[in-house]
């Protein structure tokens, strides 16, 4: 039996998910590079360490974030030379928990300081009656909590006055929001959420003030690339593309 592919720790989630060549073929196939390889792009061409200081911070051999890097480096030549779009999507990845000694604090995406201690100042989260809500975008209520030294001090439920989709990010900036659980959520809302300095945290189900805490204690299972499909009007799609818009997938190789 195959010896399971361990996940590479990610400390950053890019604020673009897409980039098109301008015109763009209609028949030009993206190409996808994943999240892990993105991050030894980001690390080594971005952050200029080396590459023994990329696999330390990944979390694997050194012989790995090679690997992963030359990868990374032959799509990127690949849409240059060809002139195809690239996404960034899907790799065997796990978000940084702020617990990776070898992060600089300076780099890492994480809500903690240089002691370990939570800096997350206020989390909202999808709701409806006690538990999260599953699709971001039609979400009607946020339950928002107050953080401070890592733990709740206080908590409201607030509506979102009909917004939806993109435009909770801008909502839930204005609120002070620096941290979102929620169920799926589609790419659209996801780079509005980056662009907002918001991290989120997807692909999580049932009660609302559990999660929370399982957040706070360093624990909360959920899920890096989750997407949101969901059935409407007889025809299946994806959160972030009602309204005539889309979350950017359906474009030039999506």
């Amino acid at each position: 039996m195959a010896r399971p592919t361990k996940r590479r720790c990610v400390c950053r989630m890019p604020t673009q998910l897409l980039f098109s060549p301008y015109p763009c073929p209609p028949e030009a196939a993206a190409v996808i590079l994943t999240l892990d390889e993105y991050e030894t792009i980001r690390l080594i061409d971005g952050e200029g360490l080396s590459q023994a200081q990329c696999s330390e911070q990944l979390g694997v051999a050194r012989t790995t974030a090679q690997k992963i890097y030359e990868s990374a480096r032959r799509k990127l030549a690949t849409v240059l030379v060809e002139g195809r779009p690239l996404r960034i999507e899907g790799g065997e990845y796990r978000l940084c928990d702020g617990r990776n000694q070898a992060c600089g604090a300076d780099r890492c995406c994480k809500h903690l300081n240089k002691k370990g201690v939570s800096t997350m100042k206020k989390i909202a989260v999808t709701y409806e009656n006690g538990a999260i809500f599953q699709h971001f975008g039609h979400t009607e209520q946020f339950k928002l909590y107050d953080i401070a030294d890592g733990a709740v001090t206080a908590a409201q439920v607030v509506s979102t006055d009909g917004q939806g989709h993109g435009a909770l990010a801008g909502f839930l900036l204005r609120q002070g929001v620096d941290t979102l659980i929620c169920g799926g959520i589609g790419g659209g809302a996801q780079m509005a959420l980056a662009d907002a300095g918001i991290t989120l945290y997807g692909g999580v189900s049932g009660d609302a003030d559990a999660a929370v805490a399982a957040l706070l204690a360093g624990n909360l299972s959920y899920q890096p690339d989750v997407r949101c499909t969901h059935h409407e009007e007889g025809h299946d799609h994806a959160c972030g593309s009602h309204g005539g818009h889309s979350c950017g997938h359906g474009h030039c190789g999506g």
